[in-house]
């Protein structure tokens, strides 16, 4: 291992297929097909495609605005480098120091819900598996990810292509094989408000469904970190988010309007991610083994959005050590693999400390929802100053390629779609669909007040 860092990390070692699947990966499509998008279920019920698709739409906006902003400032430090250039670089370090913070702290989420996931379901084949026995699974996920980390950004992001791939095929051939079973239950009323959960109806239960499914689309913006790493970073980096979070929008529409179809829209305000009433309930009951490879495409999901989120974590570190804002050792690259080896080793300790700590103070479904909470609320927090930075950087550095409806217009409608989102991750009820969040998982507002006031103090 070496202290040099001068040669950098490791030019032109991936192309557009990787970096596009590093933000597909970070958005976790099976796991959030299966487990996060039912949660709009209880709002919108059967019109929750429409749900998805005006969350797709909102997504763009903010997609729109990353892309233009990592086709003009390719940078490992990507939306720090953003709200710098676009703000002031005491912005940048405030969004630098609170990303790179959730960032570390989602494989820890990941490999918890890896952990609860495969015990759950192995406990519930053979019951003589303990079904709290999580942590063999969530170790051996960390190890994977560890080492693919260390191997380099080459190896690590084309793991990252094979895990989504697979689990973006399985999905759907799934929806596919819904749609086919549906048959003549097929219909596009799904796209309008007649299918509502009871008290929820029209446009408010719409839109409710809509808030939670903006949370689906959280990862889009991860290929930005690897610029440094990639071939014709302007062009690729711009491609690559923009077709994360379209293409992943159009699955996630496709995959629920075949659940819904399926399932029946009538019903749908009862479906959730776990039960008879959800992904693994329908394939059990009704497709034989596929449930197998449904399960496959979560546990799948897990890993390869760990994977994403440990390189983006590592490299939001190393940019910020570079510059002295992290302590240096963090800049430290393999000099071989050009890997960020010693970022690789802190992010390692913290993910398995975080995962076996709150795992085991709480319980892992308890420390997932705690994670989660922190990290939803940094992330869309990060995602509103993004789109400030857009305005602020086409006004003022980039007023040559200024555009007003992608510069201005698309920045004010990305951060009118993440304030509910905000709110409701929050558990601030702004709105009456959103649930007061309670002890522990209501610590996360004073963990993330705790990191982020002293540095915010010092400006």
């Amino acid at each position: 291992m070496s202290g040099e860092t001068a040669s950098g990390l490791r030019r032109d070692a991936i192309g557009l297929c990787e970096v596009l699947f590093q933000s597909i990966t970070a958005m976790a499509p099976a796991a959030a097909v299966a487990a996060s998008i039912p949660s709009g279920a209880a709002f919108a019920g059967g019109s929750l495609p429409l749900s998805v698709l005006i969350a797709l739409v909102a997504c763009l906006f903010t997609a729109s605005c990353v892309a233009d902003l990592a086709r003009e400032l390719p940078a490992a430090g990507s939306v720090a480098t953003y709200a710098a250039r676009g703000l002031h670089p005491a912005v940048g370090f405030l969004v630098g120091w609170g990303y790179v913070f959730v960032e570390a702290l989602i494989p820890p989420l990941l490999l918890l819900q890896l952990g609860f996931t495969t015990a759950g379901t192995l406990h519930e084949e053979w019951s003589s598996y303990p079904a709290d026995l999580w942590w063999p699974w969530s170790l051996a996920g960390a190890v994977v990810i560890a080492v693919a980390g260390y191997l380099g950004v080459r190896a690590s992001a084309r793991f990252g292509l094979v895990l989504g791939v697979f689990e973006v095929l399985v999905l759907l051939v799934f929806a596919g094989w819904l749609i086919g079973r549906a048959g003549a239950d097929n219909t596009l009323s799904v796209f309008g408000t007649s299918h509502t959960a009871d008290g929820h109806g029209g446009m408010s239960g719409v839109f409710a469904g809509s808030v939670y499914t903006v949370l689906a689309f959280a990862g889009f913006e991860a290929a930005a970190p690897l610029a440094e790493e990639t071939r014709d970073p302007r062009r690729t980096m711009h491609r690559a988010v923009l077709g994360a979070a379209l293409g992943i929008g159009l699955f996630y529409v496709v995959t629920t309007y075949a659940m819904t179809v399926y399932f029946g829209p009538g019903r749908f305000g009862t479906f959730g991610a776990s039960g008879e009433a959800s992904w693994e309930g329908v394939a059990r009951a009704s497709f034989g083994l596929f449930w197998v490879l449904v399960f496959l495409a979560v546990v799948n999901s897990t890993i390869a959005n760990a994977n994403a989120c440990a390189n983006v974590s590592t490299r939001t570190a190393f940019a910020l050590a570079r510059i002295r804002v992290l302590p240096g050792f963090l800049a430290r690259l393999h000099p071989t693999y050009r890997s960020p080896v010693a970022g690789i080793a802190v992010q390692s300790a913290v993910a398995v400390g975080a995962m076996l700590g709150l795992g085991f103070g709480y319980d892992p479904v308890t420390a997932f929802l705690l994670l989660a909470t922190v990290i939803v609320t940094v992330v869309i927090g990060v995602y509103i100053v993004v789109n400030l930075a857009c305005a602020g950087y086409f006004l003022r550095q980039g007023r040559a390629a200024l555009e007003p409806v992608r510069h201005l217009l698309f920045p004010l409608l990305g951060i009118v779609a993440f304030v509910p989102a905000l709110l409701t991750a929050a558990g601030i009820p702004a709105f009456d669909f959103v649930t007061r969040l309670t002890a522990p998982v209501s610590y996360a507002g004073p963990v993330v007040g705790v990191w982020m006031a002293p540095e915010s103090s010092s400006w």
